[in-house]
């Protein structure tokens, strides 16, 4: 044998077995009863999905997971959810303004972080989705993002070998519906929880916060805490950020699933955890960097349509003050959470 052809073969084999490392047998990918298991972080209030019809288990969880990150549920099999909600971003779309779909779509909207979802009342940007368990048919079926519907999703699953192995795994026959992919989903989506941030182990007294992190969070708890509420950092609300809008992307806001004039121009306030892993910022992603989000917000200079009472409270901060507040908010990064291998992409299979 040929020294060329010894290379050859010890090449094919390192290949082979770097392969089938990354498959669902790998134990970095294996998911227990323990991995599973809900919890409620202590401080957190009880959350709105309970879980209580659709109890995790270890293979349905593994199937929402496989399902997040196929892209089988786009129309051209070319994008998946993890396209847009990226891990190492705490789900959202690092250095994107707006939305990517298939065919190199670009949608009019940021793609919001994923995480501690079990606690949302409503979904997207505009609210316009209430229940965690159909919160992805909106990307699915949407015409820039996924632009695929049900019926096509089901029948490429039903022709996967794969696919009709996990759900019987899942749920104990191969039956392949709509309602339980879904279920599968959340179970995957529900259990993205961010609670162990140096923020929360200040608060649990495991950790300390510099002084200047901690005059950040005083001054946070003055000027911003209203609308992004402790712990969540979300009071769940819908409002103006004071932004002029983009003409060019004619989206009216929450008007869009209301219908009142009111709610033109108004957002689901995002929750700040993570948020130094999440830019750009705002709904239109218009920000690159938490300093001109602050730098907006001190300024003053809002447009006046159906202005949120709240942001006048944040006017005139000082430049010690903005880096005071941006400190704080690094210390809500949960790298815990971001590098937690539950949530890796297992689709190297």
């Amino acid at each position: 044998m040929t020294i060329k052809k010894v290379v050859t073969i010890s090449t094919l084999l390192c290949f082979v077995f770097l392969l089938s490392n990354f498959t669902e047998d790998n134990p970095y990918f294996k998911i227990g009863e323990r991995d599973v298991t809900f919890q409620l972080p202590k401080g957190f209030p009880v959350p709105n999905y309970t879980f209580k019809n659709n109890k995790p288990t270890p293979a349905g969880f593994t199937l929402g997971r496989m399902l997040f990150y196929d892209p089988i549920l786009s129309k051209d099999s070319t994008t998946s959810c993890a396209s847009c909600h990226q891990r190492i971003a705490a789900f959202a779309h690092i250095d994107h303004p707006l939305s990517h779909g298939i065919n190199g779509l670009i949608g009019k909207r940021n793609v919001p972080a994923l995480q501690n979802l079990a606690w949302g009342q409503s979904f997207m940007w505009d609210g316009g989705v209430n229940n965690l368990e159909v919160q992805p048919l909106s990307p699915m079926t949407n015409p820039i993002e996924m632009n695929s519907d049900l019926g096509e999703v089901l029948k490429k699953l039903k022709h996967s070998d794969y696919y009709r192995t996990a759900f019987k795994e899942a749920y104990g026959d191969t039956l392949i519906s709509s309602e339980r992919m879904l279920k599968a989903i959340t179970q995957f989506t529900g259990m993205m929880v961010s609670s162990n941030s140096r923020y929360d182990k200040f608060m649990r007294h495991e950790d300390t916060l510099s002084q200047f992190e901690f005059n950040g969070l005083i001054v946070f708890r003055e000027k911003c805490a209203k609308c992004h509420r402790e712990p969540l950092f979300t009071d769940e609300s819908f409002k103006s950020s004071g932004l002029m809008p983009d003409t060019l992307l004619n989206d009216p806001g929450r008007e869009l699933i209301t219908g009142r004039y009111k709610d033109e121009n108004t957002y689901k306030v995002p929750s700040l955890r993570n948020v130094a892993m999440t830019y750009p910022y705002m709904h239109d992603g218009r920000f690159r960097s938490l300093e001109q989000v602050l730098d907006h917000y001190a300024a003053g200079k809002f447009y006046t349509l159906n202005i949120s009472p709240e942001l006048l409270e944040a006017r005139n901060l000082s430049d010690v003050e903005k880096k005071e507040i941006i400190a704080f908010l690094k210390t809500l990064t949960d790298k815990e959470f971001l590098y937690d291998r539950r949530f890796a992409d297992p689709t190297y299979r």
